[in-house]
Formats: structure tokens, sequence, C-alpha cells
């Protein structure tokens, strides 16, 4: 079966669980080392490939891809890699076990490639542009720390030519400023005369247009950097792993600002070497140069909470890269202030051009203004707010149907310093990531999925806050798996039959194949607007719950595959069917928010194989006793599925039982569970007086006429008018198995109530049961139901034949009522004396089966005594 793996790959060879890995960084040599060679061959005609394979990663790490064109600048890196490719290839041919022929075959190289070394570049660049191509057509993808490398190498040879083409400069203004001097400086001796044969002051001019030029594409290269970086911030609001360190970022900015004033001396110093326009210009763009640099090395460091409760503190951070330059060690820093912007505001922020005025803050933020610190050697220009707080927050108008928690506010941090010996101004401005404000903490589900949704589809450089309305299922399942993996704090991610199962809730779509939902789209209302087809809840609402469970409870059992956990009812009954008796595998709760069912195969009477689900466990069941000890408390679980025996399986989850008395003399106490079997129960004949009323319950035969549906069995809860229940319809629910002292006495129940069915071809007002005045109810022991845990698949379609009119309330509002005692008889006997001939006592609605085994949790006393708030 599929499903077969989920439990397998996990484990080795003896059925052991390993211990995640991590995972091994590939290079792009890793990836072509394990093709086939004859796929290659025609690669490597001008580079022998014994060579290529002693050069292994080492040559990916190299720039030949950046050193296009055949100036002074790549011939003189194109002359140096040489060297460093003969110096590695001579270490790594001295190794053990390679010939003597190896030394000559580079020597040879070497003389071939000394006279012209971009002949050399030309070849390796060739060779790696064939092996990417190769990779991409056999794996489907380079490496990504392939990409990471690229950007560095291609950066580094900028800033490079960069510093190369500063040295041109000088040398060039040098020389023309001693030959107006002399007149005896010859240019062509220092460097190449431009090939339009301008003048020595049109090619000062032209060079350093030119070097201006590179150092705007070299910042490209760093915004572009900053933004990748902004956007993994982002990502890891969802879970996404996250370099945070700024160190290589900062030091690109401040190369950049040294090559900005090293220009910015030299068209100075050239002075009547330039015409005054051309002198403008390149003043104008250098300043535009930095003026971008400073403005976009202000980053938010530390994200406020993208859930921000108000009246609740929290922290952020902002760090300005190049503070330390401009900055220095002031006698006082500048202020940093935080206010709370709307979306609108957000967009008109984005839209100014140049620094803006002050903003209207949207909410009251205390303990929103702190100053710049150096930190870490003075090589940091931070600023951290430790204690913010939003006292309240102002709403704007909505859109359509959007609600509070769909609307996205951001925190603006702002500042203001002079720049340079002139005290220019200059304004920074840094908006946080998009956040949700809420004010009860029922909002927080909803609030997330906003900031989810926002999290992974966002695009950089996009319209504050705007974000697609739907998206390709790939890249959801993509989002689900990595919110799991960081919510529960776990390697072992979802698997296609997890996604299988997703896309089959998501969109009502019962299709058996992965395929048939590859190319399918999910919109947001799908995502967290649309309530499920016959629940009452939303996807993600649904989904959270299971986080939350996992989280909390379950982590060390899904990290193990103990659990399949995402997998419907009707594909488990195909699973298990076939399996020995005993057979049990463990699923999320399909119908009911954060809860796990165990599913197991039964034996019915006549021998046929039958799936019982036993009730959900919610997070609260599961710290009473946890998910192991329960399944230990169990013997009619025997193997976990496939064929693993659960104690094999289960052992290393379950609890230490104390055996003998403890260091005080007591004996232990222990809870177990039991979960008791859809069998009728034994009705002796109650001892009581005659004068016990008689109980008429208006059900003729003709009007229990009812269904029951597979799949959706109701939960009533009878009233408390004077009902005595019925036992033989117990509803199993989670439970205290109380163990008299005596034997209690027990009602007789009508012959004709066995055969009672339910129809459930239509739904029901959610949450309402039909009932009886409250009038004569008595007290009952404390209830069978956990308060915050509903029964799964349970709705009511119509009103039962034979009931009398009454008034609907809520299913909680009564449990259900244990075996009554000797002295709640008693008790009853005598009212019902006394309310004798007042008025008579109404049909009253029976218990129903729940579709669930009873999960009861047995314990040796219990104090029986009425709850009076009954």
């Amino acid at each position: 079966m599929a499903l077969q793996c989920l439990l397998k790959e996990g484990e080795d060879s003896r059925g052991v669980a390993k211990m995640p890995s991590k995972p091994q960084i590939m290079s792009l040599w890793g990836l072509v080392s394990q093709m086939p060679p004859e796929k290659l061959q025609r690669l490597y005609v001008d580079f022998p490939h014994h060579l290529r394979h002693l050069l292994g990663d080492w040559l990916e790490n190299q720039p030949w891809e950046f050193l296009v064109g055949s100036d002074a600048f790549c011939c003189n890196m194109a002359s140096t890699l040489l060297s460093a490719t003969v110096q590695h290839l001579q270490a790594s041919a001295r190794k053990p076990g390679e010939g003597s022929t190896i030394l000559q075959h580079i020597n040879t190289l070497e003389s071939i490639y000394q006279r012209d070394p971009l002949k050399l570049v030309a070849i390796f660049r060739q060779i790696l542009q064939g092996e990417k191509k190769a990779v991409m057509e056999q794996f489907r993808h380079l490496p990504m720390s392939f990409h990471w490398k690229q950007e560095e190498l291609k950066f580094n040879t900028a800033l490079q030519r960069l510093r190369h083409r500063v040295g041109e400069s000088r040398l060039l203004r040098e020389a023309l400023q001693q030959k107006a001097e002399a007149g005896q400086v010859s240019l062509h001796s220092l460097i190449e005369t431009p090939a339009n044969g301008t003048g020595s002051s049109e090619a000062l001019a032209t060079l350093l247009q030119e070097t201006v030029g590179e150092l705007e594409t070299a910042q490209a290269l760093v915004l572009k950097r900053i933004q990748i970086w902004k956007r993994q911030q982002q990502l890891a609001g969802n879970g996404a792993p996250f370099d945070e360190n700024l160190t290589q970022l900062q030091e690109r900015c401040e190369s950049l600002v040294d090559i900005y004033f090293q220009l910015q001396q030299e068209v100075g110093a050239a002075g009547g070497e330039l015409e005054p326009k051309t002198r403008a210009t390149l003043i104008s763009r250098l300043d535009e140069v930095l003026q971008t640099l400073v403005t976009s090395s202000f980053l938010v460091e530390k994200q406020p909470p993208q859930v921000l409760k108000t009246q609740t503190k929290f922290q952020a951070g902002v760090r300005f890269l190049l503070g330390p330059r401009f900055l220095g060690t002031p006698a006082k820093f500048p202020l940093v202030r935080a206010d709370m912007v709307t979306e609108k505001q957000a967009r008109e922020l984005s839209s100014t051009q140049g620094p803006g005025a002050g903003v209207e803050s949207t909410g009251e933020i205390t303990n929103n203004t702190v100053p710049f610190e150096n930190m870490g050697s003075g090589n940091c220009c931070s600023a951290l707010f430790k204690n913010l707080l939003l006292k309240k927050i102002k709403r704007c108008e909505r859109k359509g149907t959007e609600s509070v928690t769909e609307e996205k506010c951001a925190v603006l941090f702002s500042t203001t310093f002079m720049l340079g010996p002139n005290k220019l101004p200059i304004q920074l401005q840094a908006l946080s990531l998009p956040l949700v404000v809420i004010v009860h903490g029922n909002q927080d589900n909803n609030a997330k999925a906003t900031i989810l949704w926002d999290n992974a589809f966002s695009e950089m450089d996009r319209v504050p806050f705007v974000v697609a309305e739907r998206v390709p299922w790939e890249k959801m399942c993509e989002t689900l798996n990595l919110k799991f993996m960081a919510e529960v704090g776990t390697n072992q991610g979802l698997l296609p039959e997890h996604f299988l199962f997703l896309a089959q809730k998501i969109f009502n779509d019962n299709s058996l194949s992965i395929e048939a939902f590859q190319h399918r789209s999910v919109s947001w209302s799908q995502f967290n607007k649309e309530i499920l087809l016959g629940r009452g809840f939303t996807f993600w609402q649904w989904f959270d719950g299971v986080l939350d469970l996992t989280k909390r409870c379950l982590k060390s059992y899904w990290s193990d595959r103990l659990i399949i956990g995402f997998i419907s009812k009707q594909y488990v009954t195909n699973l298990l069917l076939n399996e020995p008796d005993g057979t049990f595998l463990l699923r999320f709760s399909d119908s009911e928010i954060g809860g796990i069912t165990i599913a197991h195969v039964i034996r019915g009477q006549d021998g046929s194989p039958q799936i019982e689900n036993i009730q959900p466990f919610s997070a609260k069941d599961l710290s009473i006793r946890s998910l192991g000890d329960r399944i230990r408390d169990l013997a009619q679980l025997k193997n976990l599925y496939p064929k693993k025996p659960k104690d094999e399986a289960f052992r290393s989850h379950y609890k230490h039982e104390q055996i003998g008395k403890d260091g005080r003399g007591y004996v232990p106490a222990t809870i177990k569970m039991t979960v008791e079997r859809d069998q009728p129960l034994s009705t002796p004949e109650p001892q009581m007086p005659t004068m016990v009323p008689s109980y008429d319950l208006r059900m003729a035969p003709d009007s229990m006429n009812m269904q029951l549906s597979p799949d959706m069995v109701p939960q009533v809860y009878p009233p408390h008018s004077h009902s005595i229940p019925s036992f033989q319809a117990l509803p199993r629910e989670e439970s205290v198995n109380v163990l008299p002292a005596f034997q209690e006495p027990r009602l007789p129940m009508p012959s004709n109530l066995n055969q009672m069915s339910l129809p459930f071809d239509q739904p029901h007002p959610q949450g309402l049961l039909l009932c009886q005045p409250q009038e004569h109810a008595i007290s009952s022991p404390e209830p069978l139901l956990c308060p915050d845990v509903t029964m799964e698949d349970s709705c009511l379609s119509q009103q039962v034949g034979g009931f009398p009119q009454g008034t609907w309330v809520g299913d909680d509002m009564f449990p259900p009522l244990l075996p009554p005692t000797e002295q709640d008889l008693t008790k009853l006997i005598l009212e019902g004396q006394a309310e004798s001939g007042r008025e008579s006592l109404g049909a009253q609605p029976l218990p129903q089966p729940s579709p669930y085994g009873q999960s009861v949790i047995s314990m040796s006393h219990l104090d029986l005594r009425p709850n009076p708030s009954w």
C-alpha cells in the first residue's frame, strides 16, 4: 500500500527509528559526478576529463563566468586564475594513487595557456555552462549553495573591477595633470588609448562615467541582496531557515561607500579636465548612489510579532548598516521612533519620492523612542525597543467582506541624522513586516492565517501589502509542510499521501490521484473563509488545530512516524478491513479541531471485520494520560499498521509506572483507559417500592422508523426533567467508570427501543437539542463528556417522531447521567409524591449512541455527590 512508506521511511532494516540526519550541502560537481560519463563526454574535448576530475568543486568556486572581455582587468584576473589552477592541479596530482603522467599533462597545460590565459577562462566557462545544463536536465534544479556562491563571486568580481577602474582613473588624471604641467608624459605608457581616438580629457570623462555606471551596477547587486534578506526574513515567519547575520551585507555596503568617496575625490580632483555639465552629471549620479545606499541600509533586524495583541508588551529592533561610517561616536546618538501605520499609509510611504513628512500613527504605542547604540566593539549600530506596548488601535474602513483579522498594519521605524560636513539632513524609514492587530485571543487563529498567506505568497518590491488571492496548490503544499515542520519542531515533514488528503479536504474533491490536484489553484477564501462542507470551521482552523495538538502532545510520536495522521475514514476502512484483528492506526480527527483518534479492526459476532474509531483525544485528554499509555491500556490493540507490535512501536513512549508504595508509604493510584463496546447491557429488575411513578415515553413503534447514516451519528443528551436514562444506548463519551460498593438497580428498558435508528439525510441547527422544562430536574453526577471535546460527525437532521414540542437548548447544557444510586431513587420517590397531582411528566428524548467507542478513565474512588451547578 502507498501509505506503508509513512511507517517505513524513518526505520532501518530492524524496524528501529533512525535519528534524522543533517542535510548535506551538495555542490554542482557533486551532482555532476553522479551522472553517467557518456552524458558529459562531449564537454571535455578541450580540457581532459581526468584533469577536470582533479579540480572537483574548486572550479565552480572561481569567477570564470564573470570575466567577459579582454581589457586589462580581465587579462590580469585570467593570469592569476591560471596560476591558481596549475597549483591546485599539482597539489591534487601529488596525492597517493596519482601517476607521474598527470604532472606532465599539467606542465603542458601551463605552457599552452601561458600566452593566452583568457582562452582557458573561456574553456572553463563553457564547461561549467554545459555541466549546469546537464544537471538541470537530470535533476531539475541546481544546488542552492551553488546559487549563493555564484552571487558572491559576481559581486566580488564587480568590486575588484571597480577598484581597478578607480586606479586607472587616478593614473589617467595624474598623467593629465603632469602633462599639463610639463607636457612630457606619454599617456600610452600608462593606459591603453581609447579605440575612438579621442583626446585625453575625453578619455578621462569616459572612464569616470563608465566607473560610475559600474558602481551603480554593483549597488544594484547589494540592493537585490538586501531584498532577498528581507524576503527570507518574511519566509522565516512561516518556519523557513534564515541566516539573519547582516555582517556580509554591511561589509558590502561599506565597500561601495569607500568606492563612492574615491570616485567623488577623483571627480573633484579632475577639475578643469571635465566639462561643467559632465562634472555636474557625475556628481549627481554619485550622490544618488550614496543616498540610495544609506536609506536602503536601515533595516528592521528584529521584527515585532506579526500577530500583535493590544495591551501586550513586545520587542523590536532596527539596524543601520552604515551607522558606524556616518554616525561614528557622536555625543548624542539620533533617536529612532516607532509608529503604527495602516496599509494605506504604508502604500503612500512607498510611493513618496524622497523623504516624506512624518505620518500620523494609527495606534497608540508607548515607550516608542530609543537612541541608536554602538554594539559589538562599535561595528554595529542598532536600536532595540524592549518595552513597546500597543495601547489601542484605530481601525480603518475594510474592503467588502474583509474581517478585522484580514486588516494588515505595520510598524514604521524612522529617524533623522546629519550627513557629511555640510550637515545634510537624511531621513531614514523602515517598515516592519505586515502584522494583524487583535484585541482578543479568539482572533488569533484567523490572524495567523492572514499572516501565513501574506508571508508565503507576497512578492519582493510589492506595493504594501498586496498579495495574490489565488495560488498554485503545489506552493500551498510547500507552505503547509514548512509551517508544520517549524511549528511542531520536527525533521519529518508531510508526504505526498498527506497532501492528497489535504487536497481532498480543501477542494471537497474525492479524487484518488495526486496528479489530479497538481495543476489546480487554491484561493484565500478556500483557505480560511469558506466553511468546510458539513463542518463548522475552515480548512486553516482545522489544520491549525492539528498543528497545536501535535506540537503540544504528539511531537515524538510524529517524529517516530507512528502517526499516519492525515487520512480519511474511508481510506482507513480500505486499509484495515483485510488486516488481522487488533491492527490499528492513528489519524487526526476529520471533523473535530485538534483531535486524534485510534482506528482499529474488531470482529463482529458473525466474525466479519469491522473498523471502530475511538472517540478523539484532545490536548487536554492527552495531558491527563498520554497517547502511548492509552494505547498500552487497550488490550484489543495489538499491531500498529501494517504489522508492527504495539509494544515495540510505543515502548519508548510508555510512562514508567511505580510498583509498590512510594517514599511516604502510599500505594500509588493509577488511571487506566478502557473502551466500552456497543453490546447490550443486562437490565435486571430494580428493587424499588411500588410508589415509583411510571414514565410514559410516548413512543409508539410506528414513530421509530429511523435510519442511521454510516458516517454521522447523533449525540443527544437527556434533559434533567424527571428523566432516568436507559443505559443500553449510553453515549460513548470520555467518562469516569464508577465501581460502586453495592449492586445498583437498573430500570427496565422497553424492548422496542433496541431497534431504533435515526435519519441523517438533512443537516440540523448546530448545537441544538429538544428538551423539556427543568422544573423537576434532579441532580446528576459529574458529566461524562469533557467540556472542551465535541463529538465527531454529530448532527441531527429532523425532529424524531413521538417527541413532544419543547425548547431548543445547547447540546452541552445537560450531561448524560450515570445509573441512579439508591439515594437518588429515594429522593426521586419523595419528590414524585410531593409533585403528584401538579402536572404529568412529558415524554423524554432518548440518549443516542456515539460513532466512537467509549473511552473510559477508571478510578477506584469518586465523590458521587450531585453538582448543584447542573
